[in-house]
């Protein structure tokens, strides 16, 4: 029975394979329980995948997993919870700036009794203005929309309770939210500072353009969270804050033209009725706002059913190697 498993993302990281493979051995040997590492390349093009069988004959207890092409982050940390067997699954970016030193502080915490083990950036060796700030925006918004608050979503390095994240099916950019979606299940969430390094080799995958992508997904956990069992106390709720003051204007203007009509008096309101585009376009503007929120939110609906009830991952994966 495997005890730990540590699901790594990896994308054209070549240069840091080596070091990462050597720190989380070196960490993980020390903990005395039994552990696997599962690396999954994600559609790489730098020679990654070659390089991770040679550090697999290296390393003992490593699993390995090639996606055909790029799926993203979220369909990788989704391979790694169905696809490795340990009771804990940890999670860690593969660029080195997590600390495969910090996983037995998680582990720790975990033993707490806790549920899922966030980890803290809060020394984070990123650039401000397009990294932390950014950050910082997101991690307020995120902590004030589902009630669950951390410091710091973003953080790979997670680790989790393997019953709790069982079920979750992930889609979009939903990983980073899966201590809210564990606590909205009855789990309990804890959050540890981390160890955060500069970078040394390659780029940063991530930029401020997947902002917009994290915040249409913050409306759906949201949405799942508190109006999934119920979808119409939502939309009733808009629908009525629309429809009460459109009936209240509809008869003001009915009462200004009765009394243009018996007065003769042209007064302001009954004019705004011969120019109908004033009243009618900030209300279609509204309403087409609205029916495209709500359209977006039934599509999301009607994909995870569609997934969930075919059992299909959102990847494909092209080989593996789990000798070891």
């Amino acid at each position: 029975m495997t005890e730990i498993s540590v699901a790594v993302p990896v994308y054209n990281e070549i240069e840091s394979l080596p070091a990462l493979c050597g720190e989380l051995h070196e960490s993980l040997s020390k903990l005395g329980r039994s552990y696997e590492i599962v690396l999954i390349d994600d559609g790489s093009t730098d020679g990654t995948w070659e390089l991770m069988r040679e550090q697999a004959k290296k390393y003992p207890n490593m699993r390995l997993i090639r996606f055909r092409r790029n799926f993203g982050q979220t369909a990788a940390m989704s391979a790694g919870f169905r696809e490795s067997a340990g009771d804990v699954i940890v999670t860690l970016d593969a660029d080195l700036q997590n600390s495969p030193a910090d996983i037995p502080k998680l582990l720790a915490k975990m033993d707490e009794g806790y549920d899922v083990v966030s980890g803290w950036r809060k020394d984070r060796q990123d650039a401000f203005l397009n990294r932390r700030l950014p950050s910082i925006l997101a991690n307020a918004l995120i902590s004030w929309i589902t009630g669950v608050k951390l410091h710091d979503y973003g953080c790979t390095l997670k680790a989790y309770r393997r019953e709790v994240v069982r079920d979750v099916h992930l889609y979009g950019e939903m990983h980073r939210f899966i201590p809210a979606l564990a606590s909205w299940v009855g789990g309990r969430v804890a959050e540890v500072a981390v160890d955060h390094r500069p970078r040394r080799f390659g780029v940063s995958k991530y930029g401020i353009s997947r902002t917009i992508r994290v915040i249409l997904d913050l409306i759906t956990v949201k949405f799942l969270m508190q109006y999934s069992k119920g979808p119409i106390q939502m939309f009733g709720k808009i629908g009525l804050t629309m429809v009460v003051p459109g009936i209240l204007f509809l008869a003001a203007l009915v009462v200004a033209n009765i009394v243009q009509w018996c007065t003769g008096d042209g007064n302001a309101m009954a004019l705004l009725v011969k120019r109908p585009f004033w009243i009618l376009s900030p209300f279609m503007l509204i309403i087409f706002g609205m029916q495209s929120i709500g359209i977006g939110l039934i599509a999301e609906i009607l994909i995870r059913t569609y997934h969930e009830s075919q059992n299909k991952p959102i990847y494909v994966i092209k080989e593996t190697d789990m000798s070891k």
